[in-house]
Order: structure tokens, then sequence, then C-alpha cells
């Protein structure tokens, strides 16, 4: 295990509030990206969008620009990257807790308004606990990270 993320409440892409209690139970996997991003985040979100297509688990993008990344301009930047409604959130909120997120939940960043973020992807599991990162950068990743997800998957079975 390499971190417990907390309870959270921010807000979605279709501007309804958003508590981490939905993800409770349900293997998910997390990133941090913007809308306006002129480097890795399409290709973070094209990821994302292969990984929903290849197994059932939840995503979620926490923006590191809230001034920007309204619910509106993450909605119009979610229908770039199609998958079954109610399986990919976009969240915003305030620079505070998504800070308080990036840097003490996840350990991946700060949301401080740099830009800066991880292109890691992280890997939590029904219980909201962290169980693996995967550098988006590297060959071959999303293989082991859908092999990993399978292994969770079994494991919530038995």
């Amino acid at each position: 295990m390499l971190g417990t993320v907390p309870h959270f409440a921010l807000t979605d892409q279709n501007g309804a509030p958003f508590d981490s209690s939905r993800l409770a139970g349900r293997i998910w996997v997390a990133d941090f990206m913007y809308t306006t991003c002129p480097g890795p985040c399409p290709l973070m979100s094209h990821h994302m969008r292969q990984i929903a297509q290849a197994s059932d688990v939840q995503l979620v993008s926490f923006t590191v620009d809230p001034e920007h990344d309204s619910p509106i301009v993450l909605a119009a930047y979610a229908k770039h990257y199609p998958v079954p409604p109610g399986r990919w959130w976009f969240l915003t909120g305030s620079r505070a807790l998504l800070n308080d997120l990036g840097l003490n939940a996840f350990h991946l960043n700060s949301v401080d308004g740099s830009l800066e973020h991880s292109t890691r992807f992280a890997l939590v599991d029904g219980r909201m606990r962290i169980r693996a990162y995967y550098q988006t950068l590297e060959d071959k990743f999303r293989r082991r990270l859908l092999a990993d997800i399978r292994k969770l998957e079994r494991t919530n079975r038995d």
C-alpha cells in the first residue's frame, strides 16, 4: 500500500457535486491534468480512455488548473475522450483541496498555479488504498496497469 486517499468532495464535469464515497468498493485510476495542456495531458487522457475500453474500472482526472477548468470546460474536454456514462469523472474544486490531494494523498504533485504535474497514474483499490503508480511515458505501462487491475478484481471476488 502506498497511501490512502481521504474522503473528498469536488465538482464534476457536469457541474454536479462529486463525493469520493461514490468510489467506495470500486477499483479506480486517477491522474492530474489540465485542459489547455500543450504537453502530455492529451496523451494521458487517450491512455485513460483505452483503460476504460479494456476494463471496468472507474477513472478520475483531477485538474491542476481549477481557475480555468470549470465544469463547462471539463465537459468540453471530456467529449474528446468518450467513455460510457458514469465511468470517468473530471473533477475541479478549490485549489487548496486539489493541492492537498495532489501532495498529501496521491504524493504526485502540487496544485499551486504552476501547472506542473505528474504524468503518473495511480491505481486505487475499493478501500481507497493506492496500490501502484504507473509512468505513462514508459512503454507497456498500460499492459502492467491492466494486469494489476485484473489481479485486484480477482481479489475482490474471492
